[in-house]
């Protein structure tokens, strides 16, 4: 398994490139778009705000869970289902940086297989 707050190998070979408002495709569709990203390593995430899916609610994924950026088109990809990331642990803006909910929503992604 992959450390949850890390890139995969090769996914994100140019860290200064910014994700910001690159839309964000989980295995089966379009989920929102970034919001807000930390490239640091070891604590890497993506807040995707889920507009029209979840209504007005964001979400964090560990760096992980990124299989593919295609910076041309302006895409990330994953490799969660749209259930998997609805059921995370709820975002709370005041509080997603605190060690205690990252370990939270590490373990949780962390349950799933690691899919390439």
């Amino acid at each position: 398994m992959t450390q949850p707050w890390s890139y995969r190998e090769g996914v994100l070979s140019d860290t200064s490139v910014s994700l910001i408002g690159f839309d964000v495709e989980a295995v089966d569709g379009k989920i929102g778009s970034v919001d807000e990203e930390s490239n640091a390593v070891g604590d890497s995430y993506l807040v995707v705000d889920t507009g029209f899916w979840i209504f007005g609610k964001k979400v964090i994924l560990p760096a992980s869970t990124v299989t593919e950026v295609d910076p041309q088109n302006k895409k990330v990809f994953l490799a969660r289902t749209k259930e998997e990331i609805k059921e995370a642990p709820e975002f709370d803006e005041a509080t997603h940086k605190d060690p205690g909910y990252r370990q939270q929503v590490g373990d949780y992604y962390g349950r799933y297989p690691d899919l390439p």
